[in-house]
């Protein structure tokens, strides 16, 4: 029988995991309960509650946001991202191989969410001008952008983190490329395997040229015939305070040949045709109480909802967006920009109803009309990216020069160990605002606090794993019969566990429960625990097998108009890969 406080560390553990994978509460407050938890069951001591806080990998991390921030501002990656089409040839196969190497290279340095963001809708234009489905260009954007995060010691949070870890224990910091030589073969037989198989192993989802079918709406939008004796007539549909109008929208008015577009603002007439949008019951007991005749015969497709002056687009919601945690009805952002949200498609899933008390979540997929004017403002905003267009560019060469001559120092600074990876990527984030690279505004901005909240609640638990022996216990008692197999089966074990729990979970959340017990394993074995820190951050760093699994993934979800099933295809062999990879060549690297 384990004592009492392993138990209540481990029912802690339990009970975060099954938060992690349901999503019942936002991945940084499931963090923060963890952190209340041990302090209630006094796991830690109350000088310790701010000890994720504090820790040397949160402020690198938080630096980091704002130095990536820094050079896409200024238009230099998307300035380079534009010059692929001159490289990516004529066929599939090229064009992978081009997207791919450019991702990589890119997220060793920047971090990856922000490069792929960028390269969504030139990914999907290079893809549409070939005549190539999307959905076969857009996975090996994500996976080759986490390729590239392995190979440097700055390419992800989580390499920032097990780095901290192992220096908090008393062990040798990692160098900024030490992780190069690994990275590397993985990036080149990652490349291979997408060119080779992913023509075979992906499927060709045409995508929908209808948006009406794609996000199934015919039965969500309706043309009805203002009747005789409507309560309707010689009213505005903005003005209109009904509660059972509350979640129908007035898409346009047609009257006669020609249809009005403010149809908000105009006077509802006798013979006027609505194009109403809203759930179905709701729009037959709307046709029923208005006296409105439905018109039989009408087709509704994407020309419906269009015109030379009014456009349909898609726009994903990307990490650290103003409208994530935000309802419709509460974002004044979205209408400001005169747009109306017709659906919302979510890992799959398409959300029609009550679309205005709905909260936004980043890798969420909006269908919107807006007019030509909003559709350029909106794809200069930051906290929408436009799937199916290309914005402006816009590169500001001076501060372009400006932020890669700062980039390139602190990598310097870091790479001669001149100073630590922390100090370098402080003065790093202060100089591009100094530099007026970014502001201090966008700054701010820039960090995403899910991240940081969740390293400051979640960094403690891995102390008390420590500090109450809950990971010697563990390694003494699950991991035994693995340790004594042998270094090679712990290695091949702990990079199993970790990429099995990342797929459900936080890749930082399962590296810090994890790295405890590597390091006591490694204890117990006596041998060098920096091969075991390795696997488990690759394997946390790497998620392929499923959609939600990393952020990335995510993000091109509903883009790529795939089915959650097509990422275990493509993906579960490329784990098995990757897993086969680093346990032979790790120890070579780095010996036990």
């Amino acid at each position: 029988m384990p004592p009492l406080d392993n138990i209540l560390i481990l029912t802690i553990i339990v009970a975060a995991a099954v938060l992690f994978v349901t999503e019942k509460l936002r991945v940084d407050l499931t963090a923060l309960c963890v952190l209340v938890a041990l302090l209630i069951f006094q796991l830690i001591k109350p000088e310790q509650a701010l000890y994720g806080f504090a820790n040397t990998a949160t402020a690198t991390v938080a630096a980091m946001f704002i130095l990536s921030t820094g050079l896409v501002r200024t238009g230099l990656v998307e300035w380079l991202a534009r010059y692929l089409d001159r490289f990516a040839g004529k066929g599939e196969r090229r064009l992978i191989i081009v997207l791919c190497v450019t991702v990589a290279l890119l997220s060793a340095f920047i971090i990856n969410t922000a490069t792929v963001a960028i390269l969504i809708p030139i990914a999907v234009i290079l893809a549409k001008t070939r005549k190539i489905a999307p959905s076969r260009v857009l996975i090996p954007l994500s996976f080759a952008s986490q390729f590239g995060g392995v190979c440097t010691l700055i390419g992800t949070s989580t390499n920032i983190l097990v780095n901290s870890l192992a220096v908090a224990n008393g062990l040798k910091r990692f160098y900024i490329f030490e992780f190069a030589p690994l990275g590397i073969i993985l990036v080149i037989v990652g490349i291979l395997y997408l060119a080779l198989f992913s023509r075979i192993l992906i499927p060709k989802r045409k995508g929908v040229d209808e948006q009406i079918d794609k996000y199934r709406l015919c039965d969500y939008l309706a043309e009805m015939r203002v009747k005789s004796g409507s309560p309707l007539i010689g009213k505005k549909w903005g003005t209109l305070k009904n509660k059972d109008l509350k979640n129908i929208d007035l898409i346009k008015i047609i009257r006669g040949d020609k249809a009005t577009w403010r149809a908000s603002k105009t006077t509802i007439r006798e013979d006027d045709y609505l194009l109403l949008h809203g759930n179905a019951n709701e729009l037959i007991r709307m046709k029923d109480n208005y006296q409105l005749e439905t018109k039989a015969d009408t087709v509704i497709n994407d020309q419906k909802l269009q015109s030379d002056k009014i456009e349909l687009i898609e726009a994903l919601v990307p990490p650290r967006s103003k409208l994530i945690g935000q309802t419709l009805s509460g974002a004044d952002y979205i209408r400001r920009f005169g747009c109306m949200v017709l659906a919302i498609q979510r890992r799959g899933k398409i959300l029609r109803d009550r679309l205005a008390d709905i909260d936004f979540d980043d890798g969420d997929t909006l269908l919107l009309q807006c007019d030509k004017e909003s559709v350029n403002r909106i794809m200069q905003s930051k906290d929408l990216v436009v799937t199916n267009e290309l914005t402006e560019l816009h590169l500001r060469k001076d501060r372009a020069v400006r932020a890669l001559t700062i980039f390139i120092s602190i990598i310097l600074l870091a790479a001669f160990n001149i100073v630590s990876i922390l100090v370098a990527a402080l003065i790093g984030a202060v100089a591009m605002v100094l530099g007026r690279c970014i502001t201090l505004e966008e700054a701010y901005t820039a960090i995403d606090w899910k991240v940081i909240f969740l390293l400051g609640g979640i960094l403690p638990l891995g102390l008390a794993l420590q500090q109450t022996g809950t990971a010697t216990w563990l390694a003494n008692t699950i991991m035994q019969p693995l340790i004594d197999m042998g270094p090679l089966v712990v290695l091949a074990s702990f990079y199993i566990i970790t990429a099995a729990l990342t797929e459900m979970m936080s890749n930082n959340a399962s590296a810090i429960l994890l790295v405890p017990i590597a390091l006591s394993a490694a204890e117990i074995m006596g041998v060098s625990a920096r091969p075991f820190l390795i696997a488990i951050t690759f394997a946390a760093s790497t998620s392929f097998a499923t959609p939600i699994g990393y952020q990335t993934n995510t993000m091109i979800y509903a883009p790529g108009g795939y089915r959650f099933s097509d990422f275990a295809r493509i993906g579960v062999p490329l784990n098995i890969l990757f897993c086969v990879i680093t346990v032979l060549v790790a120890p070579i690297i780095w010996p036990f």
